[in-house]
């Protein structure tokens, strides 16, 4: 599926921006319909203004003798922007008939009198010159009263779109007068104000805020419960989650709250059940070893006792890697660059030997939260991993961008196959297929060594170096 480039990642950012893109269109709706409606109203109010006009004019002309009329047009205060002729056809130049609408409009906005007054108008055409927004409004005048019917006719004719005039039978004889009146149409203005659209924008952006800052609001428990799983990764005795808010993130919580419960459980019943194994085969151990004292064949003495030591070592690696899982010991500020050191140190005193070998390179000071023990055994486990297969070791401490303090311990051994990257940090698995001590161990001192680090929010991960031999790679918060 392919992903749009501007969609958000995050759930608090995808709601905000559904919710605002809803609230932006339905703005965007209502303000296309007030609109709408506000240029509905404003051309009726044109046209009953315009049909008003035109009746009075109409009947102020009407009100003096056909040969005063031009006097009068010439003298007639009329509104800005509107102009009167009279002429003997209906100048229809280059203009359009009206929606029907207007006409109607235009039509309830007239006011001749009564039929019987003899005022009406024989004809009149409407026409309209869209570019000049000009309405052009043609009245025929009768010539004598006696000529006009009983029954006035009041007409408006034009043509509908992308037809030709229609005109009424009633043209009038010849002789009679067309009064045209030209009347300008300003434009209709949707707004009530010039301040009502950015009012509009405003409250928009404000809405947009709010609904931003409210989707936060509600979808921070869920980065609660993020980082309370993340916290309960790391460490399984960590605090239990605050069960408040809605009652969906309350279920939640204790749903959250329960599996910290049992999985806090089982590993205590692991570690339990590990100690009392240990605990029980110590015992036999070491009646083996006092009984393997009284053999009188020295070879067969020394073979049963290196077995039986073996075997206790065996029993404390497992153990080791059971309590890894369930460390007590509390969180502290320390330095990792001493603590390095002093492995180096203890190192140097075990293996004499190696004392051309072992390297630190990094700054004297860099602390770090953590467990003093548990790293220290981790640490020393990848070091001894290091001397088994390299025969030599290099520590490196450095501060990397993302915040993380990186530790890099690196040998000159023949590396580890790129499949084989992974599958060391499984119990029990090792590159050499004996579990002799001489040759590495049981295969725990890497699986402990992760388990340690992870818990501390860190990670360990395996590599070749360029120049030969293999790389750990430890990364820790700082």
């Amino acid at each position: 599926m392919m992903r749009l480039p501007l969609w958000p990642r995050s759930l608090a950012n995808r709601t905000a921006l559904v919710l605002t893109s809803v609230l932006v269109i339905v703005q965007l709706a209502g303000l296309a319909i007030h609109a709408l409606d506000r240029i509905d109203l404003q051309q009726l109010a044109q046209a009953r203004y315009a049909g008003s006009r035109i009746s009075l004019i109409y009947r102020s002309v009407m009100s003096v003798p056909p040969e005063e009329r031009q006097a009068l047009i010439q003298r007639m205060d009329l509104p800005p922007g509107y102009r009167l002729a009279l002429s003997q056809s209906p100048p229809l130049g280059d203009t359009q008939p009206i929606p029907q609408t207007w006409m109607q409009l235009l039509r309830a906005g007239m006011s001749f009198g009564p039929p019987m007054q003899e005022v009406h108008p024989v004809s009149i055409i409407v026409r309209l010159d869209r570019p000049q927004r000009m309405l052009q409004v043609s009245l025929q005048m009768p010539s004598v009263k006696d000529e006009m019917d009983n029954k006035m006719h009041e007409h408006l004719s034009g043509e509908s779109e992308g037809r030709s005039p229609s005109w009424h039978p009633l043209v009038g004889k010849a002789g009679k007068q067309w009064l045209t009146l030209y009347i300008p149409l300003p434009p209709v203005e949707p707004w009530h104000s010039p301040t009502f659209l950015a009012a509009f924008i405003l409250m928009t952006l404000t809405a947009a805020c709010l609904s931003i800052w409210a989707t936060r609001r509600l979808i921070a428990p869920v980065r609660t419960l993020s980082h309370a799983a993340e916290a309960l990764g790391r460490d399984v005795n960590a605090p239990p989650l605050e069960e408040k808010g809605p009652r969906e993130i309350v279920q939640a919580a204790q749903i959250f709250n329960v599996m910290a419960a049992r999985i806090r459980r089982f590993v205590q019943d692991r570690t339990f059940i590990l100690s009392a194994i240990g605990h029980d085969l110590r015992t036999p151990i070491t009646r083996l070893k006092l009984r393997a004292e009284f053999i009188d064949d020295e070879e067969l003495r020394r073979r049963m006792i290196a077995d039986l030591d073996e075997l206790e070592e065996m029993v404390s690696a497992t153990l080791a890697f059971g309590r890894d899982a369930d460390m007590q010991e509390p969180m502290v500020l320390l330095d990792l660059p001493e603590l390095a050191k002093t492995i180096l140190d203890e190192a140097v005193d075990a293996r004499p030997d190696y004392t051309e070998r072992l390297h630190y390179i990094g700054p004297d000071h860099l602390p770090v939260r953590g467990r003093t023990l548990p790293l220290k055994r981790a640490i020393t486990n990848l070091l001894n991993n290091a001397l088994a297969y390299g025969g030599s070791a290099t520590i490196r401490i450095s501060l990397s961008v993302n915040g993380m303090v990186r530790m890099d311990i690196e040998d000159e051994g023949p590396g580890i196959p790129p499949e084989d990257m992974e599958r060391v940090f499984d119990p029990y698995q090792r590159l050499e297929g004996s579990r002799s001590r001489e040759t590495g161990g049981f295969g725990l001192g890497l699986p402990i060594a992760r388990n340690i680090l992870r818990a501390h929010g860190g990670d360990v991960v395996l590599s070749n170096r360029r120049e030969g031999g293999a790389c750990a790679s430890v990364t820790l918060p700082v």
